[in-house]
């Protein structure tokens, strides 16, 4: 991967990437490892991850360290933020990009169990990684924040069964807003990104219920389901947007709700 137009924008930066081993996550911490920053690398600890670390630091010797994190638990949140800053010195960006897509089902068939999760490891878990992370941007006086969300429960509605995960992303979104109006006065900016389909292994986290076909009302889409490109957007589209969003140059950018889906919800 190559430098920005030969600049280093994250040069002494460090950035915490959560779902950093695969997709939209470990897309965003190669880049801005290419262009600087120390990532650290929050995932559960698995082939992906260890491959995703040992991938930047082959090319960028000591820009990345894996922390075995479930988001959903505060307290592995908590101590992987600190030890972040214990190792590389600070903390400058924070991506919260994980997430699950979970149980597809008709709302009264929707176990509370399941609802729980995803509502606890989307939304939960974006608030738990701000939180902890809070106190070590104050310190650097400034930083971004950059929240994962999804254009489904805030551009459109007709992911039928997915009500929880809906639910959860338009949480994000709301909270993505508060907080940059909190937040402004220690420089902090706040942003949400609300991609389409993009290729990722998020899918590997869905189950659709049997239930689900009383409810889908069939939707025939033109041919081509994204009008901009010939199929999903690629994790690097993502990641060239949250490393704007993350450098100097959005500096005036805060609070804002960014689509990207190459005009996806536009059909629907």
């Amino acid at each position: 991967m190559t430098q920005h137009n030969g600049k280093s924008r994250f040069a002494g930066k460090v950035a915490i990437i959560t779902g950093a081993g695969s997709g939209i996550g470990k897309a965003t911490a190669l880049k801005l490892a290419s262009e600087g920053a120390h990532v650290a690398l929050f995932d559960l600890v698995n082939d992906r991850i260890s491959k995703t670390e040992d991938e930047i630091n082959s090319v960028y010797k000591g820009a990345a360290r894996a922390f075995d994190v479930d988001i959903s638990d505060a307290s592995r949140v908590e101590k992987a933020v600190l030890e972040t800053v214990e190792l590389f010195g600070g903390l400058d960006i924070v991506f919260a990009n994980a997430g699950i897509n979970g149980v597809s089902a008709p709302i009264e068939e929707i176990q509370v169990e399941d609802w729980k999760q995803i509502i606890t490891t989307n939304l939960d878990g974006t608030f738990f990684t701000i939180k902890y992370a809070l106190p070590h941007l104050k310190k650097r006086s400034g930083g971004s924040i950059i929240i994962t969300s999804s254009i489904n429960g805030n551009q459109r509605f007709s992911s039928f069964g997915m009500s929880a995960y809906s639910t959860s992303k338009a949480g994000q979104v709301a909270f993505a807003k508060m907080a940059a109006l909190e937040l402004a006065k220690f420089k902090i900016r706040v942003n949400v990104i609300c991609p389409g389909a993009i290729a990722t292994n998020i899918d590997q986290s869905t189950v659709k219920t049997d239930d689900l076909q009383q409810i889908v009302i069939p939707i025939e889409f033109p041919e081509g389901q994204q009008p901009l490109a010939d199929g999903p957007g690629q994790p690097e589209h993502v990641a060239d947007l949250v490393a704007f969003l993350a450098s100097a140059e959005s500096k005036h950018i805060t609070g804002a709700e960014i689509v990207i889906d190459g005009a996806e919800s536009l059909l629907s």
